[in-house]
This record gives C-alpha cells, sequence and structure tokens, in this order.
C-alpha cells in the first residue's frame, strides 16, 4: 500500500500524567472560583454577573 504506514506509537500511554494533572487544575480553579464568586465581597459588587442568581436563590432560602 500507499501512503503512511501505521505504527504502533504509543500516545496516551506517556502523556497520561498530564491529562490527569489537567484534569485536576481544572477541577481546582473551577472550585476556586466558585468559591470566589461566593464570597460575601463578591455578592456586594455590582460587577460580578452572578450577584442577581445568587441573591435569589438565598432569598428562597
Amino acid at each position: 500500500m500507499f501512503g503512511l504506514r501505521a505504527w504502533p506509537t504509543p500516545v496516551v500511554k506517556p502523556l497520561w500524567p498530564f491529562f490527569i494533572a489537567s484534569a485536576l487544575t481544572f477541577a481546582g480553579v473551577a472550585k476556586l472560583q466558585s468559591a470566589a464568586l461566593s464570597s460575601e465581597e463578591a455578592r456586594k459588587d455590582p460587577r460580578n454577573p452572578y450577584a442577581a442568581s445568587q441573591a435569589k436563590a438565598t432569598a428562597h432560602h
């Protein structure tokens, strides 16, 4: 056959630590952002786009 030859090149096996680290970093940053946006100081800031939805959610409880 003509063209590229299929070589058994490992791609995922040597890169799995980077995939795990990326997932943990993404989860950590998302959790940190959520905590920062739900803080008392951020709730009072008029520039916070989530302040209205947070005020509505806390008013029902």
